[in-house]
């Protein structure tokens, strides 16, 4: 759990859920794990290489607070700490995060970079 920033809810991770979400859990951003495909037999556990943010939800109650963006901030330093990349498949996060918050680009998955992909 992590202490909001000054006018933001706490927001906290929802591992069962696979969400990032508020206190209520009223808002939240949802996301999917990618694991890499390699080759080869006996690879039964491929290792998890992306979140992909599937859905952002804010209710009336909460929006024009910020709260998006503060989910989004709270998902994307989650990625960078577990040395994962952001698939942003959500259209709050392509649209608005992510041209508001450039320096964020860099963990934006690029199947190029990988080879097996």
């Amino acid at each position: 759990m992590a202490a909001g920033e000054s006018g933001a809810s706490t927001i906290r991770w929802n591992e069962s859920q696979r969400r990032f979400e508020t206190e209520d859990g009223k808002a939240y951003i949802q996301y999917a794990l990618v694991r890499e495909s390699e080759e080869g037999e006996g690879n039964h556990n491929p290792k998890v290489v992306a979140m992909d943010l599937i859905h952002t939800y804010v209710p009336n109650s909460k929006r024009g607070q910020g709260v998006a963006a503060h989910l989004c901030n709270f998902a994307f330093n989650h990625a960078q700490a577990h040395s994962l990349s952001i698939i942003p498949s959500c259209s709050y996060v392509s649209d608005t995060f992510l041209p508001r918050n450039p320096s964020w680009n860099t963990l934006v998955y690029d199947k190029n970079l990988k080879s097996s992909m």
